[in-house]
Order: structure tokens, then sequence, then C-alpha cells
């Protein structure tokens, strides 16, 4: 698929693969973007890591929001935000109202219909990117919100979507714990993220020429949760019947200059409180020889890789099919062997 700058990105789906959880968190996202603030400790809020500036990252949505041009960085969250409704079809049911947290431009709203979601409140950290929202036919209110801290009641909704968005909170248990609670008993979230192996080419081409060039690195791509970890936060926040799979998707970019300001486009720069600010023009010049050297084409493009984590997970409901008790079962393994053995016929 190709994106809005015709003839020099090129979005393409790698692969999908189901996941099993357990594991640890990794990493993921660019380098730093518009707006004041330098490099900070990490210091605990509610009990977790604060590892984002939140305050930059309402900037730098707000600024990626205002650009007159900004459409043409919109192709990763279009096409992320499809796949998402894409899930919300494969659930044959009708929901009365639904919740679209970091919704954006509404990259998710815009490819759902009235059939499937009669009402929907889209919730956003920026005012500027709500104003910009893709105009639906399905009835929709706005509702300037911070993820990490949902201003709404138990059980109110029927589904809670989200693309793009939760791999910038700093609680991410917590956020999805509030998620479990505005859902309805028997309803649905259905999320889509940014994973750990995101971006690979250009976090090792900036640690390589930062090493050769300062005899050292510092962190230019911001901590993401690994897909590992996803499966089991999910049911620590009380979700069952959890699905999580991963699309690798692969655009194509003239360079590195292409990439990282694609990155700031989408509002998608580090925001990280130890991010280093600045890059020197050599380092700079010697990642994008690194980068062509190790991942380029032979028609000079280079790859950049996004790792889309998606995630399904269910409130409890008596409803709901339930495993069979331990010990109820009224056959054997040793028999279900004996089913494909053909009969032999008895006569001499």
């Amino acid at each position: 698929m190709r994106s809005s700058r015709e003839g020099f990105r090129v979005l393409q789906r790698l692969q999908t693969a189901p996941v099993c959880p357990a594991g640890a968190p990794g990493a993921g996202l660019g380098p730093p973007g518009p707006g004041p603030g330098g490099p900070r400790a990490c210091r605990g809020m509610s009990g977790s890591m604060n590892v984002f500036n939140r305050q930059m990252k309402r900037r730098q949505k707000n600024w990626a929001a205002s650009l007159q041009d900004g459409q043409q960085y919109d192709y990763l969250r279009d096409e992320v935000g499809s796949r998402v409704a894409d899930r919300v079809y494969d659930i044959a049911r009708t929901f009365p109202l639904a919740l679209d947290i970091g919704a954006g431009k509404s990259h998710i709203s815009r490819h759902l219909s009235e059939e499937v979601v009669e009402r929907l409140l889209l919730t956003d950290v920026s005012q500027q990117a709500l104003k910009r929202r893709c105009q639906t036919p399905i009835p929709t209110r706005c509702v300037l919100a911070d993820e990490e801290f949902l201003p709404f009641q138990e059980n109110s909704f029927d589904l809670v979507v989200s693309s793009l968005s939760l791999h910038w909170i700093n609680d991410l248990p917590g956020t999805l714990k509030q998620i479990h609670q505005v859902l309805k008993p028997d309803g649905v979230f259905i999320g889509a993220m940014v994973g750990g192996e995101t971006l690979y080419e250009l976090r090792c081409s900036l640690q390589l020429a930062e090493t050769e060039r300062e005899g050292g690195f510092s962190p230019h791509v911001s901590p993401f949760t690994a897909v590992t970890d996803l499966g089991n936060l999910l049911g620590q926040a009380g979700f069952n019947m959890l699905t999580v799979d991963i699309d690798d998707v692969q655009v194509l970019y003239p360079g590195i200059m292409e990439v990282m300001m694609d990155l700031q486009g989408m509002g998608e720069s580090n925001c990280a409180w130890n991010r280093r600010t600045l890059l020197h023009r050599d380092t700079m010049l010697a990642a994008a020889a690194v980068y062509k050297e190790m991942y380029g084409s032979e028609d000079g493009a280079v790859p950049a890789t996004f790792e889309i984590l998606y995630m399904i997970g269910w409130k409890p409901h008596e409803s709901q099919a339930k495993p069979a008790k331990r010990g109820s079962a009224t056959a054997s393994f040793g028999d279900l062997s004996r089913i494909s053995r053909p009969t032999r016929d008895n006569n001499p």
C-alpha cells in the first residue's frame, strides 16, 4: 500500500502471528520532537514509573494536528485504525455505546458504521486532533481527557477501542483497569499499540553512529511494553477470553531524515524524560550512512518497521462460556487415538 506521499513511502503488511502471554518489557518509537523540556530522572506516580512527559506528548500531538498538510502523515494511523475496526466487525453484535480512547482524528470510527456502533464517544489528550476528526454517520461526542485518567462512570460502555495511543501511558496497568471498570459486563476492549521491536532499524543505526562518533550512545527510542507482557497485564486488569496478536508493518522511506520527519508529523516523537534532545550533525550523517548500508534496498529506499500489538479482552459476565471443571471429562485422550484407526474386516 502506498502512502499519501506517492512514490516515497510504501506501507506493507509483513506478517501476523498469534502470541502466548508471559515475559518482560521491551523498547520502541522515535527521536525527540517539537516542544521544550530536557532529560529528567524517572519518578514515581501512583505507584508506577513515570517514564513519559505527558505534557510534552500533548504539545507534540497538538503541533502535529495543527499542520496544514497533516493528513499526509496519517497513513500508519489510518491503516492500524482500519485493522482495529475489522476486529470490531468480527464480533457479531451491535454496540449501543462505544468509547474510543486516544481517538485522534477518528482513525477507527471512519471505518465503522451505524449498524455496528450506534453512539460513539471520542477522547484524546489533544484538542487540535479532536477538532480535525473525520465526520462519520455515527452520532459522536468528543471529550478532552488524558488516557491515564478516564472521567467516566463504571459500567458505562458496551465497547472500548484504542489505536496507537496506549504505548505513551506511564501507568498502563492502571489504565487497563480503568478501561475494565468503564465497560459493562460482557463488554469488550479492542486495542492496538506499538510494540518493543518498533523502529529497530533506526535505533540500531543511531546507536552505532553515536558510539563511533561520540564514544557512547544515549536513548533515542522510547521504552514500550513487550508483547509477552501484554497478556499478563490484561489478565491482571480483570479481562478474560484474551486474544493477543502481532502485525509487523513496514514503511519504505528515501532516508533517515524522512523517517524522523514523519514521526514528528505523526505526533510520535520521543517524549521520555531521559531522552537526548539534540543530535550532532556528524552523528546524524553517520547514522544515515549506517541505515542505508545495513538496511537499504538496491533502489536506495530504507525500511522502518512498526511492530503493532493487537489485543482483545472481555469483561466477565455469567452468560459467557466457561471452561469445564477439572475431572469432568467423559473420555480420555487414549480413546481419541482410536477414532482415526481404520476398521478391519474380521472375515478370513
